[in-house]
């Protein structure tokens, strides 16, 4: 019987055997043939494929071609399975597999099916390797188990976290630039956590001005002339906070800043990042005059004839949608004297209904 035969590491996990296979990229949709999505979720080990996933993960391996790196795929294998050591080593060797034996993976389908979308790009994808972690199946009870724990035990990283880290995207190095080149914001943005505490010593998230410039560098680009323009508005910013410096003199509290102004909020840091927008767009107005009014809006939770059914919904709580975004950076544009285009007052009136 022909068998596929892969490099491979023995281990032992709760008196099983287990092997970590190098598998060819290639070979992937080879051996991993089954599409669950039409069974029952109670006849599958897998949740369903999110389709739209996949261009995402796709685009990654393509763009950075030299670069893309993939955790370990994991597997149950139901066929005959034989592990043949080496002369140097009883723990490696190869891991000899019926042709005829089923594949089905654990954990990674999404990615294994962005690697089937890739390959269709670029076939020299093919050679390279993936390290697929293969367990003999025990069953579909097992397999369910399997997936359960795998996925029940993981610890998702934060999006201030990622950004952070990444050194790839240009939105995420001009974040970092621009927080760690504006005192105040690098000293009181979290660069780890996407929610804060309300004993927290920061007052804002990194991946908050992410999300922000993320608009704006779409809409001016990413050269370093655009990152000195965000610096210099989230800097005027900073100035122009009358609250936000006040705290920072020892003048107000951090629980009070928290507690009776919106200024803290993200909606509002993604409100201020539409304004940015709109600067953009309209080179002929004073970018620093026009901030300076920050300083004289009154930015308390309670002030109802500002921020009611914008920032702030009727039971009091913050308004975190694309609607209060849009409806609050329009009241502050509103504040500061700048043009509400017709399409804006249009927009506005639907919204408020």
């Amino acid at each position: 019987m022909l068998k596929y035969q892969f490099p491979a590491v023995k281990g032992s996990q709760a008196g099983k055997d287990y092997y970590i296979c190098m598998v060819p990229l290639g070979l992937l949709g080879k051996i991993f043939l089954s599409d669950n999505n039409d069974v029952a979720p109670e006849h599958r080990a897998q949740r369903k494929i999110n389709e739209a996933r996949i261009p995402e993960i796709r685009d990654y391996i393509l763009n950075n071609r030299d670069t893309y790196v993939f955790s370990a795929l994991a597997a149950s294998v139901d066929g005959n399975i034989n592990f043949v050591p080496s002369s140097v080593n009883s723990n490696t060797g190869l891991l000899e597999i019926d042709m005829e034996a089923h594949f089905l993976i654990n954990d990674g389908q999404h990615r294994k099916a962005a690697i089937e979308a890739a390959l269709v790009e670029d076939e020299t994808l093919k050679e390279e390797t993936i390290s697929v972690v293969m367990y003999k199946d025990q069953g579909l009870q097992s397999s369910q188990q399997m997936f359960t724990d795998l996925n029940k035990h993981a610890v998702t990283t934060s999006k201030s976290l990622n950004t952070l880290y990444e050194s790839k995207d240009r939105v995420a190095l001009i974040t970092k630039n621009v927080v760690n080149g504006i005192d105040f914001l690098r000293k009181y943005t979290d660069k780890e956590k996407d929610n804060l505490s309300k004993f927290s010593s920061n007052i804002f998230t990194l991946n908050t001005f992410y999300s922000a410039n993320k608009r704006i560098v779409k809409l001016i680009g990413d050269s370093d002339s655009s990152e000195k323009y965000i610096h210099d508005f989230w800097n005027n910013v900073v100035i122009n906070m009358r609250e936000w410096n006040e705290m920072d003199r020892g003048e107000l509290s951090k629980k009070s800043l928290r507690e009776d102004y919106i200024t803290t909020q993200g909606l509002i840091i993604l409100a201020l990042g539409r304004l940015c927008e709109f600067f953009c767009q309209n080179k002929n107005i004073d970018v620093r005059m026009s901030l300076k009014g920050l300083n004289a809006i009154d930015w308390l939770r309670n002030n109802e004839k500002c921020w009611l059914n914008r920032a702030i919904k009727p039971n009091g709580k913050i308004n975190r949608n694309e609607q209060g975004i849009f409806l609050t950076y329009i009241q502050i544009k509103r504040l500061l004297e700048l043009p509400i285009s017709n399409e804006e007052e249009k927009k506005e009136q639907i919204m408020r209904g």
